[in-house]
This record gives C-alpha cells, sequence and structure tokens, in this order.
C-alpha cells in the first residue's frame, strides 16, 4: 500500500516510539499538520520555535529517550538553531524536523528558504536533506539511530514540501547501516586492567564524573565503584545527579554522602577544587576536561596520573593529556571495574583512605559552601536552601543560566540522575522554562521547577502559555535582582563596577504578567515570605510564577578568575 510523505512521517514516529511532538506549523509542514489529527501522537504548540527545540531537550534529558520537534521552513528552521546547540554541546539525543520549499526551488531564494543543512551542519551529529520519498522511512531511521547510540546528540532532518506529499510504498527498515559509524561500546580490558592497578596503588584517589555518566545510566555503578574504592567523588555541573550528593539515614532524614565533594571547578567548592588539585590519581569518567572545570590547564590536577573513560575518543586529551585512556561506554567501563574490585578487592581500604578522607574533611569544615545572611533583601541561596528542603528526590530542577544555575548547582544537593537539566556547555538563557516544560509533558506527576533570574527567564517567557494551555503545571522560581546578575559580578570584580548594559531596572511585574498569561502569580519581598510563598505554589495544580526579590549584589563564591588555578579560589 502507498502512503504520503506525510503519512510515512507518523508511522515512523510510532515505530520509535514517540509520545510527544513539540511544533509550530507553517506552509511547508501543512500537510504534516493535516495528518497529524489521524494518530495517536500528542503534539505540543510552542509559542517560539527556540522554545520546541528546548522543550524536546528536557523531555530528552529527563527520559532518557530521544526528544523530537517539528517546525516550519525558513525563519521556522533557524529559530531551533539555538536550541539545537545546546543540545550538541550537551550531548542530547533529538530529532528536529525541518520544513523545506519544493526541491525544483531549492536554491532559488524561495519564499522562506533557508539552507538549514548548512547552518546546522557545525552543531548536528548529522543532518539530512530528503530529496526523494522513498527514501524517508530509511532516513528517518537512520536519524534516530544516530541521536541515540555512541555520544547522543541532535541529528536534523529537512523535509522538501513535495517529499511531504508524495507518495511510495512504505518499508521501514529493520536495520539501520551505516559504513563508517560503529561507536566503541565495550572498553579495552587491558586499559581497564591498567586503570585498576593505578586505583589499587593510589593514596589520594579522586573521581571526576561528568554528563556522561547520567547519560549512560552509569550512576549505580559509579556509586557501587565509589564506595569499594573509598575515593571521594566531585562532578561536573552536567555530572550533578550522577553521584548521589544525599542519602536517607536509618531515621528517614537526608544527609550528605560522605564521599561526596560537590561540584568542581570554576564555581566549584573549596574541597573539590583542592582534592583535584591534591589527588595522586584522578579518575575521569564521561567528563570532557571542559576550561570551566579545569580553570589553568597547565596547573590543572598537577600532582595526578589520569585516568579518562568516555565514549568519544575525540574527547580524549582534547584538553587534558591523560595517562590510561579507554574508549567505551561509562556504564560498560564502570561494570568491569566492580567486577575486578570484587574479585580483586583492596586490602584495608578503610584504612588506607582515612588520611585522605580526614584531609578533605578538614577542608569541608574549614570552608564550607556559605553566604553572608545579613543584609538587605532576600538571599538567593537561600531560595535554593528551600526549594531543596520542601522538594523530594524525583523532583526535577531546570534552570536558565547564570547566577541562578550556579546557585542551584551549590545549594541544590542532587540524589538522583535525570533531576538536573540545564545548559552546560552553550550556557544559553532562556532554557530553563520550555525545557521544563518538556520534561513536565514526560512526567505530568512529578514536581518540576526552574529556577530562573529576571534576565533569562524573559528570553522564552512566552511558553507560559504553552504550560497554560497544556496543563503543565511547571513552577517558575525567579531569582529577581533587577541585574544580569552573574556579568554584574564580573564587572565588579574585575571591571571597576561599571554596570553597563546590566541593570534590569526596567523588567516587568512578573506577577501580573503571569496572571496574564493564565497563570499563578506569587511574590516574596522578605526573607520570611520565601518558604510560604514555595509552600502556597507548590500546592497549586496550575503553572505558577513565583518572583523573588533577591539582593541585587549578592555574587556567586566561591569564584577562580579566568586565567588562575582551580585552586586559586575567591571566597566569601
Amino acid at each position: 500500500m502507498k502512503l504520503t510523505g506525510a503519512q510515512i512521517f507518523f508511522e515512523c514516529l510510532k515505530r520509535e516510539n514517540v509520545e510527544v511532538i513539540f511544533g509550530f506549523p507553517g506552509g511547508a509542514v501543512i500537510d504534516i499538520y493535516h495528518e497529524m489529527p489521524k494518530h495517536d501522537i500528542r503534539h505540543i504548540l510552542v509559542r517560539h520555535e527556540q522554545g520546541a527545540a528546548h522543550m524536546a531537550d528536557g523531555y530528552a534529558r529527563a527520559t532518557g529517550k530521544v526528544g523530537v520537534c517539528l517546525v516550519t521552513s525558513g525563519p521556522g528552521a533557524t529559530n531551533t538553531v539555538t536550541g539545537i546547540a545546546t543540545a550538541y554541546m550537551d550531548s542530547v539525543p533529538m530529532v528536529v524536523f525541518t520544513g523545506q520549499v519544493p526541491t525544483a526551488l531549492i536554491g532559488n531564494d524561495a519564499f522562506q528558504e533557508v539552507d538549514i543543512v548548512g547552518i546546522t551542519r557545525p552543531c548536528t551529529k548529522h543532518n539530512y536533506l530528503v530529496k526523494d520519498v522513498r527514501d524517508l522511512a530509511r532516513v528517518i531511521r537512520e536519524a534516530f539511530y544516530l541521536a541515540s547510540t555512541g555520544r547522543p546528540g541532535p541529528v536534523l532532518v529537512d523535509l522538501p514540501k513535495d517529499v511531504i506529499q508524495a507518495s511510495t510504498e512504505f518499508r521501514y527498515p529493520r536495520k539501520v547501516q551505516l559504513p563508517g559509524y560503529r561507536p566503541t561500546v565495550e572498553p579495552h580490558t587491558g586499559q581497564i586492567n591498567r586503570a585498576w592497578e593505578l586505583l589499587k596503588k593510589a593514596k589520594r584517589p579522586v573521581i571526576y564524573a561528568g554528563g556522561g555518566v547520567i547519560i549512560s545510566s552509569a550512576h549505580q555503578e559509579l556509586t557501587q565503584l565509589a564506595e569499594a574504592l573509598q575515593a571521594p567523588v566531585t562532578t561536573t555541573l552536567m555530572g550533578l545527579g550522577g553521584f548521589p550528593a544525599v542519602v536517607r539515614n536509618a531515621k528517614g532524614e537526608r544527609e550528605m554522602h560522605p564521599l561526596w565533594l560537590g561540584m568542581l571547578g570554576m564555581h566549584g567548592t573549596f574541597r573539590a577544587n583542592m582534592a583535584v588539585q591534591n589527588c595522586d590519581v584522578l579518575f575521569a569518567v564521561g567528563a570532557r576536561f571542559d576550561d570551566r572545570v579545569t580553570g589553568k590547564i597547565d596547573g590543572f590536577a598537577p600532582k595526578a596520573k589520569i585516568v579518562h573513560i568516555d565514549v568519544d575518543p575525540t574527547s580524549i586529551s582534547k584538553n587534558v593529556l591523560v595517562d590510561i585512556p579507554i574508549v567505551g561506554d561509562c556504564k560498560a567501563a564502570l561494570r568491569k571495574l566492580n567486577e575486578i574490585a570484587k574479585k580483586d578487592p583492596i586490602e584495608n581500604v578503610t584504612e588506607t583512605r582515612a588520611p585522605w578522607l580526614d584531609q578533605i574533611r578538614q577542608w569541608r569544615e574549614t570552608y564550607p559552601l556559605a553566604y553572608k545572611k545579613e543584609g538587605n533583601g532576600i538571599k538567593p541561596q537561600y531560595v535554593v536552601e528551600k526549594i531543596f528542603e520542601l522538594a523530594d528526590e524525583n523532583a526535577i530542577i531546570t534552570t536558565e543560566v547564570g547566577q541562578n544555575q550556579m546557585w542551584t548547582a551549590q545549594y541544590y544537593h542532587f540524589a538522583k540522575p535525570r533531576t538536573l537539566l540545564t545548559s552546560g556547555g552553550l550556557g544559553t538563557m532562556g532554557y530553563g522554562l520550555p525545557a521544563a516544560i518538556g520534561a513536565q509533558a514526560a512526567f505530568p506527576d512529578r514536581l518540576v521547577i526552574d529556577v530562573a533570574g529576571d534576565g533569562s527567564i524573559q528570553m522564552n517567557i512566552q511558553e507560559m502559555i504553552t504550560a497554560v494551555c497544556h496543563d503543565l503545571p511547571v513552577k517558575v522560581a525567579i531569582l529577581n535582582n533587577r541585574f544580569l546578575g552573574m556579568v554584574r559580578q564580573w564587572q565588579e570584580l574585575f571591571y571597576e563596577k561599571n554596570y553597563c548594559a546590566t541593570c534590569l531596572d526596567a523588567s516587568p511585574d512578573f506577577v501580573r504578567l503571569a496572571e496574564a498569561y493564565g497563570a499563578v502569580g506569587l511574590r516574596a519581598k522578605t526573607m520570611e515570605e520565601v518558604e510560604p510563598v514555595l509552600r502556597e505554589a507548590l500546592s497549586i495544580r496550575k503553572p505558577v510564577l513565583m518572583d523573588f526579590w533577591v539582593s541585587p549584589e549578592e555574587g556567586v563564591y566561591p569564584m577562580v578568575p579566568a586565567g588562575k588555578n582551580i585552586s586559586e579560589m575567591l571566597l566569601v
């Protein structure tokens, strides 16, 4: 039986178990939208195509599945580029379908024509321009396979209007055959053995975990290995939740895991940065030695032998030379190391590690994460602490980018993977609200909170109506300091307090704006009002926007200045 390209599109998505599409219609994809009501796939209508890309991203990060968005040609396609680049930098599995003018008009500067394949080539794992309807099913099959295997990433499929309208016999490929694309999943046994021997002999080991641990669902294996080694663990921003920062004690109360160091890097904890700078073995897993982590590269982990596990061979020794490279999936590699640890346990490991753990405990007690609680206005760190107190381990937290993001990373203690959704590599302001909507669409009964800044939230505030219309009860906590806070902090410290273009005194009344969208607006101006506002917001089964008037010139500390070693921190 022959099917149109639009019909094939939905048949393919069914076979890929797609449950929801985030999209915005237009002339180039109108045939797909005409077909859509006949199929049992949920469509969430966004208000801007960038929002669609971030929602698909948030859905993917929260679930581990491939996120899907659908937009029209020209500006519809180009509006997704920031979202695509965000997903690319953070290795998020996503398939972006864009409409295109008919094939006969490509290259003629037709209405709403743009070379989206060319534009996105640097920020997609792969992309396609489908020129023949007979190739459509194969291309979609390949797109989902590429997006979700190896190092995940976004794949774009460009769909000319005549291809969508044309008909052909539908055959969905059972297998994907891509010559030259064979990601290494199983790590080399010899390298695993070398790594274990190094870890056994270590006196001051540190495990440094990144987002790859979460992507590969290797959190349990990581915790098992850390406890077997009695090795302290630090993570990148993207790795938060990959190791439990908090655990439940015998009374059911939450307390810090004894091996947890906190995040490392530019705004990392004192103990994490000092541990990395003084360790003798640094065991890096699923991380890419980003500049925000390493600081001055030639001064990073100067005393350590480095083991690096990553599924992407191009990430190994790209920024920092390592001693034992291991190419493979994090979960597979950690599983093998745990098997060895059972057969060849470290003798007296608790006693062996005691001096090192005592040193870390001393660093934690001497220089804990802290902030000055006196002064005018609400302390933003206090808001994050209260959100943590009132939420459970299953709550999903998204952030915008800037100070709000770093305070969340520091003061919210993530116990489970896929509970922090944030733009790490690209640092995309405006990410948090649409990502929260994507996560809420995946998990309608879980608490989803976007911790935002008053600058970032305005970049995609229009998606509040998307949440309202689709009954997605996301909560937004705006840390409103009337500044572009992180840039202002740099201006304060390094640019003679010349607050050029960072003051946001003309921001809208966020409570009234929320109400205009049909959401609930709440405001707190004093520390005493913070908890009641949060409790009220969490009790309402509707989108809620909370406006917390925080101290305007509060900074994020510790902070490593640009060009310094990560041990050279500015403290409170």
